[in-house]
């Protein structure tokens, strides 16, 4: 089967919908790439800082800078590198960090959103225009001989390839989307409970800055 002519023969909507599945793969693979490191390292991260926090703050600190390339890194790292912080301000600087750490690992939701919902009618968009062009090419009395009614068949048949294109586009996207923002879900969680264990600590026994 020649792929390309395969391709061709959807017509027009095909092009648009080509582009639209090569970004969305692009945003996936990237996304993947991302959530694979992350997943990977995070929780000996917060282990790391959290046991440091109970003896030493300084060295918490440097454990946090050292994660910096992850975000749960530069999360534990925004309030332990302020200067003199008092509980109230080391809280808003956990939230802050975590407010902008959490926008980011967003990066690609709006296009995948997007492919979701063009997709689709992109793809009907590709039928109709088929359908169209292969109803005007025929007359009523054609349909009484067997070859051109077998034609008009295959027409309606390949004016259908734009729609089940754009449905796969829209399928891989949704299921990937879905997948990601579960990942983004489960780091809230993450992010909260281990703000909440090094603010505690913090309360607990703050940094002595005299010494």
């Amino acid at each position: 089967m020649n792929i390309l002519a395969e391709f061709q023969k959807g017509g027009i909507a095909m092009y648009p919908l080509a582009a639209l599945w090569f970004l969305a793969i692009s945003v996936i693979l990237e996304r993947l790439w991302f959530w694979l490191r992350l997943l990977n390292q995070e929780n000996q991260i917060v282990i790391r800082v959290l046991e440091a926090a109970r003896e030493d703050w300084t060295l918490a600190r440097d454990i946090a800078q050292r994660a910096i390339d992850q975000p749960i890194g530069r999360f534990l790292f925004a309030p332990l590198n302020l200067p003199r912080a008092d509980a109230e301000t080391f809280r808003l600087a956990l939230e802050s960090s975590a407010d902008d750490e959490l926008s980011g690992m967003r990066r690609g939701d709006k296009l995948l959103e997007s492919a979701i919902a063009l997709a689709p009618l992109l793809g009907l968009f590709g039928t109709v225009a088929g359908l169209i062009q292969t109803l005007k090419a025929i007359n009523i009395g054609e349909f009484s001989d067997p070859a051109k009614l077998q034609k008009v068949t295959e027409g309606i048949g390949i004016s259908l390839y734009s729609t089940a294109f754009g449905m796969i586009v829209a399928i891989v996207s949704l299921a990937f989307y879905r997948l990601f923002q579960a990942f983004i879900f489960n780091q809230v969680r993450i992010f909260s409970r281990a703000g909440n264990d090094l603010e505690l600590l913090y309360r607990q026994s703050p940094p002595d800055y005299d010494q």
